[in-house]
């Protein structure tokens, strides 16, 4: 329909025409509530109702989405305002059938729902098949910008509650207490963005549902982060003899959980091969995060925060670190003010403000 056709051709390049990295305020209704109650438990399912729920015909041709994320986050406090930041890494190496390096757009997403908060939230459009330049190459079918509410990979919120979702190496999770309803990844983070306002609310709502992640050999932990200055990982864990994670463990209190990167944190994981102590999926990150924290005492200014970042950035040339991705975005989230200063592609002499609308 009309407003739905309004929305998609508002999408703005920021850059003016080099398709890096666009700006859209998603105006319709999402349906957040018809997606809790949808039994979405991974991407295809995600891609069934957004066809059925959001879009007004189904599009002819096959539409496809995946879903990965290998990156580092913290937590720490300015000492010169006392306001709460969280900085992110986003990383991810999207290669093309020849082994070449595939540009992404990456997509930022305001919304602001009735009876719900509003928030600001990043999106890899090359988990839906969008590669740099799509909006104006004349080929791309636009239909999957319906499904950018539920594609999100971080994002803050009007309270100054902040997400980030990480991958972890191993078994999906896959809860199945029959008194819940299932809900996916990207559907929890869009349902705490629009109705959690601490890592506190956050964490109970999460306990409600049964998280149901993709049919892959992968699954995800969150970390998130709110204006008070609380903290947390949230992650999903073993019960003895299971193959799946099942239990739900939220870990804070502490600075070492201050920051993560793509293995368990878990102190019941340590024994696993994607845990802290046999994993290296991240391990170098990991440790350079822990070193910089702790000799500032867990405090940096928005500036040492994203030269954190920068030191832990992804690319071309750290083989010998062993990565496992590249970094498309950089960002420092400050939840008190409700902004985020955004780098993109390793560039961090050039930077994007967005702030909570």
């Amino acid at each position: 329909d009309q407003d739905k056709l309004d929305m998609i051709y508002s999408l703005v390049d920021l850059e003016g025409d080099k398709g890096r990295i666009y700006e859209m305020n998603y105006t319709v209704d999402y349906k957040l509530e018809e997606a809790l109650d949808a039994n979405i438990v991974g991407t295809t399912s995600l891609v069934q109702f957004t066809m059925q729920h959001l879009m007004d015909r189904i599009p002819g041709k096959n539409t496809s989405l995946s879903f990965n994320a290998s990156c580092s986050v913290f937590a720490c406090t300015d000492p010169a305002t006392n306001n709460f930041l969280m900085g992110r890494n986003f990383d991810f190496n999207h290669k093309d059938k020849n082994g070449e390096r595939v540009m992404i757009p990456a997509i930022v997403v305001h919304t602001a729902p009735v009876g719900g908060k509003k928030s600001v939230s990043f999106v890899d459009g090359q988990f839906i098949n969008y590669k740099s330049g799509f909006y104006t190459d004349g080929e791309s079918d636009l239909s999957m910008l319906m499904a950018l509410p539920y594609l999100l990979l971080d994002g803050i919120n009007e309270d100054g509650f902040a997400i980030s979702v990480l991958k972890l190496d191993g078994y999906p999770t896959r809860q199945h207490y029959s008194d819940r309803k299932n809900i996916f990844t990207t559907v929890a983070m869009r349902m705490l963005l629009d109705r959690a306002s601490t890592v506190s609310e956050a964490t109970e709502m999460l306990r409600q549902y049964n998280m149901c992640m993709d049919e892959e050999k992968a699954s995800y932990h969150f970390f998130m982060a709110d204006a008070t200055g609380d903290y947390a990982i949230v992650e999903y864990t073993f019960k003895e003899g299971e193959q799946y994670p099942t239990e739900m463990e939220v870990l804070r209190g502490d600075d070492v959980w201050r920051y993560v990167t793509n293995f368990y944190a878990s102190p019941s994981m340590v024994d696993s091969p994607d845990g802290s102590v046999i994993s290296t999926h991240g391990k170098w990150r990991y440790d350079t995060l822990k070193v910089n924290l702790a000799k500032c005492q867990y405090e940096m200014n928005p500036v040492q925060a994203m030269g954190l970042l920068q030191k832990v950035a992804q690319g071309p040339g750290d083989e010998e670190k062993k990565s496992t991705g590249f970094t498309q975005w950089s960002e420092v989230y400050n939840l008190n003010k409700k902004t985020v200063r955004m780098s993109i592609l390793r560039e961090f002499d050039k930077t994007f403000d967005f702030t909570v609308e």
